[in-house]
């Protein structure tokens, strides 16, 4: 009876040297580990060390190289049919700079933030609506400072608060923050776009 070797591999696989094994790029799993440890170090690709960028591979390509290693072997791959192998740099630690970056994200983010929140206000024109509720519940005139536009200020933040699910390191619950969501899948399709670009300049080359 031959070994099997079970093949997980993800759609986005992250290195930082040129030299790309299989451990690097796959989770194995095989009941033989003479055959496992020897699949582990196999070469699978010599990046160029001065071209960082994104490399689409293709698991039928990958099991063909397995294949001539251990010609017995069964391989069952899992997950991807092709996915990226993104080569970086390792990053030199730069703490001014990362600093720098944070405090600007920040900053645009509060600012822009609380000049969509204005223009949204002063569009609906949110000021001439209080003081109209204002006047008609207690029959005096608004000063633009009472109970309306203090609980609708701490809402906006308490909604803010809510919405994102998290604030600094706390997190309300244990659910992904929207933003974590809008990230994975812009992630995704940026891959997805990746992997179908290649896909058609391949078939072109072969036309």
């Amino acid at each position: 009876m031959s070994d099997t070797l079970y093949l997980q591999l993800d759609e986005n696989v992250e290195v930082q040297h040129p030299h790309v094994y299989l451990q690097d790029i796959a989770k194995l799993n095989c009941s033989n580990p003479k055959i496992l440890n020897r699949l582990r170090v196999m070469p699978i690709a010599n990046l160029d060390p001065e071209k960082p960028g994104r490399y689409v591979m293709s698991v039928s390509d990958l099991v063909e190289q397995i294949a001539k290693k251990e010609p017995d072997l069964d391989i069952s791959p899992i997950g991807e049919a092709n996915f990226i192998i993104t080569y970086q740099l390792e990053p030199t630690p730069n703490m001014i700079w990362r600093w720098v970056k944070v405090i600007f994200v920040c900053l645009a983010t509060f600012f822009g933030a609380a000049f969509s929140i204005m223009t949204f206000n002063n569009d609906v024109d949110v000021a001439g609506l209080f003081g109209q509720i204002y006047m008609q519940v207690t029959g005096q005139p608004s000063n633009g400072f009472t109970i309306l536009e203090i609980s609708y200020s701490l809402g906006i933040g308490l909604g803010v608060l809510f919405f994102f699910n998290h604030f600094g390191r706390m997190k309300i619950t244990d659910d992904p923050t929207p933003m974590q969501v809008q990230m994975r899948l812009y992630e995704d399709d940026v891959n997805t776009t990746i992997i179908e670009d290649m896909d058609r300049w391949q078939k072109n080359q072969e036309k």
